[in-house]
């Protein structure tokens, strides 16, 4: 971890799996500082579990942090947090980085389903999330944001979402909400009022054999799919548990040994 007086804490995690040989998963690399910790915990005999654990509040105004998982040929990750994660304001103007970089080569496959990060008013926060995937991967990525806690009006949050599979990109896509947000963030063509929003993209070899058709989960989810073997799912509610809610149900329908 590097703690700069002037811009805030410059602190980075990385995890690399590898299948070990005898039908499991090993973890070669584990690494992390400052406010990130990684913990394994029990997985199953071929999945390496391991959850991110906020060891210090944040992130704060302009911190720094950054999160790289590499899943090698046959091993299969699942990555998550402990907790949700809050964006909150700290003494310098500056706003908060937080960017995750996610890998996974042919035959393997990664679960990335952190809990939500929760915009604090006040609070700036860029997140940047990039996948590439090689063509066989599998994923699963679940991104949930909440604007405020409750009674509270949002900081300022950006976010940013990027899929490649086999080198073509297939998704990219930026939302900023918030004060100094585009105008109409809040409006019926983006969020409707609605305090929480989420999606899913979920990316398997057998949906260039069973392509997923469009179609709407009710009035707040929808599921689309993309030019590749991979199917996004974005949703909007009032609060985080329903969008859990919707959220769970996509992902039951699209990965049922999964759900």
């Amino acid at each position: 971890m590097d703690r700069v007086n002037t811009d805030g804490v410059r602190a980075a995690a990385r995890v690399r799996a590898r299948a070990d040989g005898r039908g499991g998963t090993c973890l070669p690399v584990l690494e992390s500082d400052g406010p990130l910790a990684l913990r394994r915990t029990r997985g199953s005999p071929d999945e390496a579990h391991v959850l991110l654990v906020g060891a210090m509040s944040g992130p704060l105004g302009g911190d720094r942090l950054a999160v790289r998982a590499d899943v090698e040929p046959g091993a299969r990750l699942r990555l998550g947090s402990a907790a949700a994660t809050l964006a909150l304001p700290g003494r310098h103007s500056d706003e908060a980085r937080y960017d995750v970089r996610l890998t996974v080569a042919a035959g393997g496959e990664l679960h990335w389903l952190p809990q939500q990060l929760i915009s604090v008013r006040g609070s700036g926060l860029r997140l940047t999330t990039e996948v590439r995937l090689a063509r066989g991967a599998r994923l699963v990525l679940r991104e949930e944001q909440v604007l405020g806690r409750v009674g509270e009006s949002p900081g300022r949050l950006s976010s940013r979402l990027t899929v490649r599979i086999a080198g073509r990109t297939v998704l990219d896509q930026e939302l900023a909400c918030g004060p100094g947000a585009p105008g109409g963030w809040d409006g019926p063509a983006v969020l409707g009022g609605h305090r929480a929003i989420g999606q899913i993209v979920v990316a398997r070899p057998e949906f260039e054999e069973k392509p997923v058709a469009a179609r709407a989960l009710g009035q707040d989810a929808a599921v689309l799919p993309l030019p590749g073997p991979a199917v996004l799912v974005t949703a909007v509610a009032p609060d985080a548990l329903r969008l859990r809610g919707l959220l769970d149900e996509a992902l039951s329908s699209l990965t049922p040994a999964s759900g």
